[in-house]
C-alpha cells in the first residue's frame, strides 16, 4: 500500500488546471493571518468533479447527524469504541 501523509489545511490558497491535471495549493492561516502553503492535492481533472461530488455527500452527511444531535456512545456503556473519533465529542466517522 502507498505511504499517506496527514496535512492539515484550513483553506485552499490556490488552484490551477495543466495539462489535464489539477493542482490545489492547501493552506494553513499563519501567525501572522495570512494563508501560508502546506502542501499541494495533485489529481487528474476528469476526477476533479468525482472527488467535489465525495465532499459535498461528506458535508450533507455531517449536516444530518449534526441536526440529529447524534453524540458517542457513554464511556461506562461497556463497549469499546470502534475508532478514536468515538470517543471525541461531536467526532464521526465515515466510511
Amino acid at each position: 500500500m502507498a505511504e499517506t501523509r496527514t496535512i492539515f489545511a484550513d483553506g485552499l490558497m490556490d488552484a490551477s488546471v495543466t495539462y489535464g491535471v489539477a493542482r490545489l495549493t492547501l493552506a494553513q492561516t499563519g501567525q501572522d493571518g495570512k494563508p501560508v502553503p502546506v502542501g499541494q492535492l495533485v489529481m487528474p481533472l476528469v476526477q476533479l468533479p468525482a472527488f467535489a461530488n465525495g465532499l459535498r455527500n461528506l458535508l450533507k452527511q455531517i449536516e444530518a447527524r449534526m441536526k440529529e444531535g447524534q453524540q458517542p456512545a457513554p464511556a461506562d456503556s461497556g463497549a469499546a469504541p470502534e475508532s478514536p473519533a468515538a470517543s471525541v465529542p461531536g467526532a464521526f466517522r465515515f466510511g
